[in-house]
């Protein structure tokens, strides 16, 4: 007996915030879906490998492990990961999500989450590619949406440049040289590097960020906490191991 015919392991389509817009036509993302599989014995041994949790590549582990279609996971823009983040937790725990706030615990509804409101009309079919004008200098800056490949690259540079410098605070800088593709119309790294290093005002930075986060696609992970004494405080939700596994080592 063919065992592969006799265990099917159910699936899901699951919907990407994006929609597929900003993927080229010629990729699996561009459909707006990907399909996922139930977690299964094979992933909790995943989300207890000490060995992925110390180096933190656990949850992309977990989540190449889940995904059926065939795509290239470092072309995933953040904000559909987060989506087939929250997709493997209700697909592997269900979509009740436990959590400590300030001594007091938390009970939420994963299924309840909602995709971020996006403008598609500045999104050009297929590609991932974006223009603003800076208001107070006038630059015109050229900028992508940054992909899990862009974020493992800018982890691996801040690593580096925090064994330079311990003191080092290069986070916000580093992902603003990743997301800029040109200044100006020059695409030159050296002069994106040094434009944000030495001519990005920080007024411009904050309307920047701002405007990224009106075409950004993600899901809403901000959640309404009601505390034990009646207030109302909004949360980001926390994800780490145990947000798939609560009995996960970490």
């Amino acid at each position: 007996m063919d065992q592969e015919n006799t265990f099917k392991f159910p699936t899901e389509t699951i919907e990407l915030p994006s929609k597929g817009l900003i993927y080229p036509e010629d990729n699996p993302l561009s459909s707006g879906t990907i399909e996922m599989k139930y977690m299964t014995a094979k992933e909790e041994d995943i989300l207890s490998n000490q060995s992925y949790i110390q180096n933190g590549t656990v949850i992309d582990k977990l989540l190449k492990s889940l995904i059926v279609s065939k795509i290239n996971y470092n072309d995933l823009i953040v904000g559909d990961k987060n989506a087939i983040m929250i997709a493997a937790r209700i697909l592997g725990y269900g979509k009740d999500y436990e959590f400590e706030y300030k001594g007091d615990p938390v009970s939420v509804d994963l299924t309840s989450l909602e995709n971020l409101p996006f403008d598609e009309s500045l999104i050009q079919r297929g590609e991932n590619n974006f223009t603003f004008t800076l208001p107070k200098s006038g630059a015109t800056l050229t900028f992508k949406l940054l992909t899990h490949g862009d974020e493992q690259k800018i982890e691996q540079e801040i690593r580096g440049l925090k064994k330079i410098n311990k003191t080092a605070s290069p986070d916000l800088s580093t992902r603003l040289k990743y997301m800029i593709t040109s200044v100006n119309g020059d695409d030159d790294k050296k002069v994106v590097r040094e434009f944000v290093d030495n001519y990005f005002l920080a007024m411009d930075t904050r309307a920047f960020r701002q405007h990224i986060k009106a075409i950004q696609p993600d899901v809403d992970l901000n959640v309404p906490v009601t505390l034990e004494d009646g207030s109302v405080e909004d949360v980001d939700l926390p994800i780490g191991v145990t947000f798939f596994w609560p009995d996960a080592s970490v």
